[in-house]
């Protein structure tokens, strides 16, 4: 299973915070980061934030989406890998919320450890998941900056 987690881009520093929009610059970061994905994931399911700015950027790549409310906060990355069909969903899921949740995701499919790895406004990490033997086994397929396209 391929998933991507797309953290929003720039943002305004308003309230209340669900709120939030994305500034020009972050606006230009997702526009940016959504015409990578596309080039390369001809297939999958986004689902993104109910926040405004996870939206405004799920919206750069395709503005069909689906919203997982747990994703805004408040749940485990256990709970949002299980909701997301983790680890045998067909084809690509591309998550796009926030820190620290979407870092904790990182963590735990990398070293199946509970902390948040660190993850820039825009950036996106391509993880793949495959069976191993008698377990599972994920690679970083990819991790883009706004700033690298």
């Amino acid at each position: 299973m391929d998933l991507i987690l797309w953290r929003h881009a720039e943002a305004e520093d308003t309230s209340p915070d669900d709120r939030r929009r994305l500034t020009k610059k972050g606006c230009d970061q997702a526009e940016r980061v959504g015409k990578w994905l596309r080039e390369r994931v001809p297939q999958y399911r986004l689902v993104s934030s109910p926040a405004a700015r996870a939206r405004e950027t799920a919206g750069a790549l395709d503005p069909a989406f689906e919203i997982y409310p747990e994703l805004y906060g408040g749940s485990s990355a256990r709970d949002i890998l299980e909701a997301a069909g983790w680890p045998r969903a067909e084809g690509t899921v591309i998550l796009v919320g926030h820190q620290p949740l979407l870092g904790e995701i990182a963590a735990y499919l990398m070293i199946r450890r509970s902390e948040s790895w660190p993850m820039k406004k825009g950036a996106a990490w391509w993880l793949r998941t495959v069976e191993s033997g008698p377990g599972l086994s994920t690679e970083i397929v990819a991790v883009i900056s706004p700033k690298l396209v």
